[in-house]
């Protein structure tokens, strides 16, 4: 096979690692991103990305396509760590909407596609504004690129069967439940006295019809805890985005 031939194969592979990356991390996975724009993002990100990794020789389409599985396994791993501690968010709001009475009031998220809390969308808005402002793409994108130093080219076998990836992976879905109970733990636990209070009111008033009463008793309780301790929240949501690339660097450690 030529060096020119080669040399394509290369920067394809690494086209390929970064573009199933973007398939499903957040922020660039949304619909809303057009793919056009994906797929020229990767593209002209391949470009540095292939003048810093080392050459690997590729011999033949079989073994191009066998790299070329590999990086998109490494791709999609990445972007899914990423994705599963990012929806901590709208899993904290699925735990206030059920308190609030909004459990069954889900509407459909544009960047995904499917339907999500409303208070669970209302918090994933701030901490996407939250991640942009702090540059947290960029840091994402570090991570993509920084892969290449712990998971080369050349290195066909990934250790995706080994105990401690799966450890991993059960503690970043642990995380993720934790991290969603510390944002929401604030106004559920306060809403969960404000039922505990409304349930004694309606043993000691029988006359106070307690189902009209409570609903929008809790729902401007709810509305107004949100507006006290939404800073407690961002600040919990900057330790998940510490957590996600903590988790992004562990996993290509285990994985090489």
């Amino acid at each position: 096979m030529s060096i020119f031939l080669n040399q394509v194969f290369i920067f394809l592979l690494v086209l390929v690692r970064i573009t199933s990356f973007f398939v499903i991390v957040p922020i660039f996975s949304y619909r809303t991103v057009p793919n056009v724009f994906k797929i020229g993002l990767a593209f002209f990100l391949a470009i540095p990305a292939y003048f810093t990794v080392d050459p690997v020789p590729v011999y033949g389409l079989s073994e191009f396509f066998l790299f070329a599985i590999k990086e998109a396994l490494v791709g999609l791993a990445l972007g899914l760590v990423a994705y599963i501690l990012f929806s901590a968010i709208q899993v904290a709001g699925g735990f206030i909407d059920f308190q609030m009475g909004f459990a069954m009031a889900n509407v459909i998220d544009p960047q995904t596609g499917v339907q999500v809390p409303i208070m669970g969308q209302y918090l994933y808005m701030f901490s996407f504004l939250f991640l942009l402002a702090t540059d947290g793409h960029h840091l994402l994108l570090d991570g993509i690129f920084y892969s290449y130093q712990f998971i080369p080219l050349d290195q066909l076998s990934l250790a995706f069967g080994d105990t401690n990836t799966i450890e991993l992976v059960a503690k970043v879905f642990l995380a993720m439940f934790l991290i969603a109970f510390q944002i929401s733990v604030p106004v559920v636990g306060s809403l969960f006295l404000i039922d505990m209070a409304l349930g004694i009111l309606a043993r000691t008033v029988p006359q106070l019809n307690i189902f009209v009463v409570g609903f929008p008793v809790k729902i401007l309780a709810g509305f107004t805890l949100l507006m006290v301790v939404i800073g407690s929240m961002i600040y919990s949501v900057r330790n998940l985005f510490e957590l996600m690339l903590y988790a992004m660097r562990d996993l290509m450690k285990l994985l090489a």
